[in-house]
């Protein structure tokens, strides 16, 4: 979905009939594949739910931390197809592919998994390179996260910052406009010379 090139619009008139409609019926079947993807991740987060809602009911069994791991895990599984869901929403409404969504869905799914390795960890303490490989681990998925999180900011700041020639051309175009009206105004002064 990365859109039409800018030089290319295929509504113009000048653009042959079956390319329009071609063009036409692929964004039909782009947005109705994105529409189905969207269905099964909403799905998937509604089962994943219920799945994590059912998992309370084997706390007798299993205790409460263990539960409580399996819960935690399901639910920030639900918060990655969310947020995939939301990828694939923005998606259809901008017509192009956004980084941030993905960049979030790293982060999250890197600290599920140095949640559920720390607590994993404390069974493997005495046990030597068990231990040592889980805070290994750990510690490449924290700088993972960190990692994201450093691209999302980079992100964010170049969304805001004006798009790169942008401003150049605004220059570019306010200098053209300031020599026409200076060319206008010789002209004006020239004919009011000779009249």
């Amino acid at each position: 979905m990365s859109g039409d090139p800018p030089d290319r619009d295929p509504d113009r008139e000048d653009v042959p009939v079956y390319a329009r409609v071609g063009n036409a019926l692929l964004s039909f079947v782009e947005d109705a594949i994105y529409v189905a993807i969207a269905a099964l991740l909403a799905v998937a987060a509604g089962a994943l739910l219920v799945d994590a809602a059912l998992g309370f009911g084997s706390i007798g069994d299993n205790g409460a931390n263990a539960v409580a791991l399996e819960v935690l895990d399901r639910l920030l599984l639900v918060f990655i197809v969310v947020e995939l869901l939301f990828a694939v929403r923005v998606t259809l409404r901008q017509r192009e592919i956004v980084a941030e969504p993905f960049l979030i869905v790293g982060i999250i799914a890197s600290i599920k998994e140095i949640i559920v390795l720390s607590v994993k960890a404390a069974d493997f303490v005495g046990k030597g390179s068990r231990f040592d490989d889980a805070l290994r681990e750990v510690a490449v998925l924290g700088v993972l996260v960190l990692l994201l999180a450093g691209a999302a900011v980079l992100l964010r700041l170049k969304e805001r910052a004006p798009q790169e020639g942008e401003e150049r051309e605004r220059r570019a175009s306010e200098r053209e406009a300031e020599d026409e009206r200076v060319i206008s105004g010789r002209a004006h002064t020239a004919r009011d010379k000779l009249s």
